[in-house]
């Protein structure tokens, strides 16, 4: 997701166009599934107007501040960098969870929360003093940390509601904010490249509704545990992709602090007694499979 938002910026497309067209696109084509799912199961429940105004407030305002974050620190900082500090966020989440006492603060936490608080220190230093970009930094921090409100938030107010539908609702949601944002501030511009709509597609359709449904396609075939272990290849896709795409590096130490934060979630994936969900591409599943999934580590 990174590398096509980076791709996108190159065709001269906005931050606000980008969002607003990805979550539009992503929109329409979760109701279509939605729709179809419907035909299906026509006996399936109807939420009620208490979750379908939560999902379109988590999409309106959370996922929407998160997501302008972290594509906003894309413009500042290389991909590999916003990826792996984006991936703290698991960390964040059970400090939170332990802050408000619904999590247990084991050894197996601690050491994990350790591990992440210590790799992402590493990679930062790594980028030496002066060398990294502040705005760029503190967006890639401010989106892990409105991410993991958002799950915190997303894992209370909102149950028993297909995924799918969860996912309709969160992209409109986003979408609408993002394009009154756009509009209001007349950041919202369709006159860039035409190889924008390219990576604009990609962005909607690939990173965000294919994802949302290949992951939870897995997480019904191999429980959320091993879906949460097995979603931490996803920033070493990206940093593989930046360094061959854009010819990014990490210094050494940037590299040992990034496999410490890996080596942190998956060692909270682990030991949890909830499902933690994938980064960025399953966001939209990511109250969904918090929310709805019955199964307990």
């Amino acid at each position: 997701m990174a590398i096509f938002a980076k791709e996108a910026y190159r065709s001269d497309v906005s931050v606000t166009t980008l969002l607003a067209l990805r979550f539009t696109l992503a929109a329409c084509a979760f109701w279509v599934i939605v729709a179809a799912r419907r035909a299906r199961a026509p006996t399936s429940r109807t939420p009620t107007r208490r979750i379908v105004l939560a999902g379109l407030a988590l999409g309106g305002v959370g996922y929407a501040a998160q997501s302008g974050a972290f594509f906003g620190a894309l413009t500042h900082i290389d991909a590999s960098l916003a990826a792996l500090l984006l991936y703290t966020y698991p960390a964040v989440v059970f400090g939170i969870a332990i802050a408000l006492g619904s999590e247990r603060a084991d050894r197996p936490r601690v050491i994990a929360l350790g591990l992440a608080t210590a790799g992402a220190a590493l990679v930062l230093a790594g980028g030496g003093a002066g060398a990294l970009d502040a705005l760029g930094v503190t967006l890639a921090l401010a989106a892990a940390a409105l991410y993991s409100v958002y799950i915190i938030v997303s894992d209370r107010v909102v149950a028993h509601i297909d995924p799918f539908l969860l996912g309709a609702l969160i992209t409109t949601g986003a979408a609408v904010t993002l394009s009154i944002v756009g509009l209001a501030s007349g950041s919202l511009r369709l006159g860039f490249e035409p190889a924008g709509w390219a990576w604009i597609a990609a962005l909607g359709l690939g990173s965000t509704v294919l994802a949302i449904s290949a992951f939870m396609a897995g997480l019904n075939l191999v429980g959320p545990a091993t879906a949460a272990i097995v979603s931490t290849i996803e920033p070493v896709v990206t940093v593989v992709l930046a360094m061959a795409f854009f010819a990014e590096r990490l210094a050494p130490i940037q590299v040992v602090g990034g496999i410490l934060v890996l080596t942190a979630v998956i060692l909270l994936a682990a030991n949890v007694r909830r499902s933690v969900p994938s980064i960025e591409p399953t966001a939209a599943a990511a109250a969904g499979a918090i929310a709805s999934e019955p199964a307990r580590g």
